[in-house]
């Protein structure tokens, strides 16, 4: 069973690699680990949290540490026409992908691609390709999600916080089949009530200052729209509404046990299976059911 999963998920992943070339000729290398977050864009999704994770990858394989296996983190969403600062974290992902796509030391083992006007013809190509599923969300932000409940049916694993429908496949899957990190919503919660979350404060840490700052390197900037990529990191710096550098060291440390994990196929797999194996608890005629009994008390 678990050779014959892994099969389906290489045919799926041959689909997606063919649709990327064709519609936005792009290469995905073959053996590549297929990370995707593909949602609206928006701060409290934190798109921006997953950017500040490239910026860490890249610089440690600049640095030599190369993965055994090439990552491709894929994109995927739409911004409010009137959201500035949600078209800045779609810009920032875009000049990302095109410095790490021009440094021959690093674009061998990481590739970024936003996926050009999403929409449901790519979601049938992409979610069956993916083996993580990016589901970052702040906790106590998120009402359910149901992009988590289609990578799960579809055999990805979960990199997540525990908001949201994730709670759900948390207690379905168990803490093995799942990768949890990041504040509880009851803690931020609590640092809104309160007024006391300084993300100042974590910004001047050396290691986020570092991601946060990349941003505004004068070459970096200089490959993007300078306007857009320093309001970004102003923003970051400043204000961070939505806790991205609350949850960012956690993140890279789990995001990083998720890929050395990957590297043990059969474990994987089995994983992969056990999140397959559960999904039906999401299906539409138990959740419908569960609502009239709950909610609408229809006859």
């Amino acid at each position: 069973v678990l050779e014959r999963l892994a099969a389906t998920k290489a045919e799926a992943k041959t689909i997606m690699r063919q649709f990327m070339a064709l519609e936005q000729g792009v290469t995905i290398p073959s053996n590549a680990i297929i990370d995707v977050q593909v949602k609206r864009i928006h701060e409290y999704k934190r798109q921006q949290m997953l950017a500040l994770y490239i910026i860490w990858k890249y610089l440690d394989i600049k640095n030599g540490n190369r993965p055994k296996h090439p990552i491709t983190i894929i994109f995927g969403g739409k911004a409010a026409p009137a959201y500035t600062i949600a078209q800045d974290i779609i810009h920032l992902i875009l000049t990302l992908s095109q410095w790490i796509a021009n440094d021959p030391d690093v674009a061998p083992y990481l590739q970024v691609v936003m996926i050009e006007n999403y929409n449901v013809t790519a979601a049938e190509r992409v979610i069956p390709a993916a083996d993580i599923s990016e589901q970052i969300s702040l906790a106590s932000k998120e009402a359910s999600g149901t992009s988590n409940m289609k990578f799960m049916l579809n055999g990805a694993l979960t990199l997540c916080t525990l908001d949201g429908a994730n709670v759900e496949i948390a207690e379905l899957v168990g803490d093995e089949n799942i990768y949890t990190f990041g504040a509880s919503s009851k803690q931020v919660e609590q640092l809104y009530a309160d007024g006391s979350y300084d993300a100042g404060a974590l910004y001047r840490k050396p290691g986020i200052k570092l991601l946060v700052d990349f941003i505004t390197n004068p070459a970096f900037m200089a490959t993007g729209n300078a306007e857009r990529l320093q309001r970004l990191h102003d923003d970051i710096k400043g204000k961070d509404w939505f806790m991205a550098l609350l949850d960012i060291e956690e993140y890279i440390q789990t995001k990083e046990r998720v890929l050395a994990d990957y590297e043990d196929q059969d474990a994987w797999m089995r994983k992969a299976l056990i999140n397959i194996a559960n999904a039906g608890t999401f299906s539409s005629d138990r959740t419908i059911s569960q609502y009239n009994d709950e909610i609408w008390h229809l006859s």
